[in-house]
């Protein structure tokens, strides 16, 4: 007889924790794509939780111009339709901005000197006069009901921005370099550091410890005053990849280090001390033993690094600035949403957007990443 195995409440809470999780971070994420694939007035008025259901709106428009005034008996008549052809359904509309909602859908509304004006449900309206109307058209202030409706416009109009396919090329230009030189430079700090014996060692981890707390804004500017007077020195203008490169090398070390370190101090001493037995430098362990067992690792912060420079700001502003030649994509997409980033359509569909190379990139070394992360607690 087979005892039939139970699963202690601790299993469940696990999974009702990791289900919670997903569920909170997956929740940002499909509002965000909902709120990219809508119409930018339904947005305006209302969150992405409503998407699926009849939005209320406020809207003014104008009737047709005066010249299109037919006369019929002795009335001059304006007729049109102020949803024109959209779906939707009129409740409420006025002729003043103080009473935008006086009528009912259907009433005949007094304008003045004999004029009418009567807004059917579905949109139509009827303009009525004794004299020809003259003058600029009127102005309808009315209340719809409009179904939800969904669009790719945000998406065209992100995608036609001019200069938008040079700012992606000046971003991957940024980012790729800015990804690799960090890697390669920790790699070998990281190996002198875990398998090299030399004075002040210990010191050396310390200090780089001690720089993941600094904080990045305090040291951008006094980084930019160094990089300007040693670019003056050696002629390389201040505004060049060259100044970006480096500055987001010098943020990325101490994390590159100590990400690094950890896994290979981690690594089996005896293979290390097999190779110098049989005559290998440090270079030859570091290149042939080293780097194809920290692969897990060097993947693990190749993300990371790749994903902070990728979706980076504050630093491309500071040693690229706003010049179109050297503008980065999270840059072009600031000067699209304007300075008060009222545009929440183009935002929404700029971030998923901007999101498609860093899933490409994390989709492709994911397998690695929780390796790297938990490097030596299991060997």
């Amino acid at each position: 007889m087979i005892a039939s195995s139970k699963r202690s409440p601790l299993t469940y809470l696990v999974h009702a924790t990791v289900l919670f999780l997903v569920v909170i971070w997956t929740i940002p994420t499909a509002g965000l794509f909902i709120s990219s694939i809508r119409d930018k007035d339904q947005l305006s008025v209302s969150g992405w939780w409503t998407a699926l259901s009849t939005s209320e709106q406020l809207i003014i428009a104008r009737a047709n111009d005066p010249k299109t005034q037919v006369q019929e008996g002795d009335q001059f008549v304006i007729r049109g339709n102020i949803l024109e052809g959209a779906s939707g359904s009129v409740t409420k509309f006025g002729f003043s901005s103080l009473e935008p909602e006086a009528f009912d859908a259907g009433t005949v509304a007094d304008l003045r000197k004999g004029q009418t004006l009567q807004v059917m449900e579905n949109g139509d309206y009827v303009f009525s006069s004794p004299t020809p109307w003259q003058g600029r058209s009127q102005r309808i202030f009315y209340t719809a009901e409009i179904p939800p409706r969904f669009t790719l416009d945000n998406y065209r109009e992100v995608l036609s921005t001019e200069g938008l396919g040079k700012s992606f090329i000046n971003s991957l230009t940024v980012t790729i370099p800015a990804t690799i030189i960090p890697i390669l430079v920790a790699a070998f700090a990281a190996y002198a550091l875990a398998w090299m014996r030399f004075p002040g060692r210990a010191l050396l981890v310390a200090a780089v410890v001690g720089l993941l707390v600094v904080p990045l804004q305090m040291s951008l500017i006094p980084l930019l005053k160094s990089y300007n007077l040693i670019g003056e020195f050696f002629g390389v203008g201040s505004k060049t990849y060259v100044g970006i490169w480096l500055a987001h090398t010098g943020f990325g070390l101490p994390l590159a280090i100590y990400l690094l370190r950890n896994y290979i101090a981690g690594l089996p001493g005896e293979i290390i001390e097999s190779a110098r037995v049989d005559g290998a430098s440090d270079f030859d362990i570091f290149r042939k033993i080293i780097l194809p067992l920290s692969f897990p690792a060097l993947a693990s912060f190749a993300i990371f690094q790749f994903l902070w420079v990728w979706n980076d700001l504050l630093i491309a502003m500071v040693f690229l600035g706003n010049n179109e030649e050297h503008l980065v994509l999270t840059g072009q997409l600031r000067e699209l949403l304007g300075s008060r980033g009222g545009n929440w359509e183009i935002l929404t569909a700029s971030a998923f957007i901007t999101i498609i190379v860093p899933l490409c990139v994390f989709f492709s070394l994911q397998r690695y990443l929780v390796r790297g992360l938990l490097a030596g607690s299991v060997k």
